[in-house]
């Protein structure tokens, strides 16, 4: 089993948002390393620093919250795996090309999912519901 996780999971879990609560108890259940790449580790670091200049989280609280993160990844709990991002975007794109147009899928959200599909992942964490339902047309178990 391959555990992959989108930038709203991880918001959740090491910041402080409505979903918090679910990705805390999923998180205290499950005994497997969850899996995000480098767009995904990127995008979650942004996301913290774009909620601290928006005023959505107090002064202070991004670094708070990335030092968390940082923490889970040195004990193995989060991996930050490999990705060849030639192949994610190809996936992107067959995605999008199905998709899009009749779901009105975001880039990002793509990406993630075509990311989990190219790690062979079987498992897919995310609170966004239009991008649950793409993992989910793609064959993913979203259990949150």
């Amino acid at each position: 089993m391959v555990i992959y996780c989108d930038t709203s999971f991880l918001f959740s879990l090491y910041g402080n948002d409505a979903h918090s609560p679910n990705a805390v108890a999923w998180a205290s259940q499950n005994t497997k390393p969850v899996f995000l790449n480098s767009l995904t580790h990127f995008e979650f670091g942004n996301a913290l620093r774009f909620a601290e200049f928006r005023k959505a989280i107090p002064s202070g609280f991004a670094a708070l919250y990335w030092a968390g993160f940082e923490t889970a990844i040195s004990q193995e709990r989060l991996v930050v795996a490999t990705s060849n991002l030639a192949t994610v975007l190809e996936e992107s794109k067959r995605l999008s090309g199905i998709y899009t147009l009749t779901a009105g899928h975001r880039g990002f959200d793509i990406l993630h999912v075509a990311s989990a599909i190219k790690m062979e992942a079987t498992h897919f964490l995310t609170f966004d519901g239009n991008q649950k339902k793409l993992a989910e047309a793609e064959g993913l178990i979203v259990p949150v």
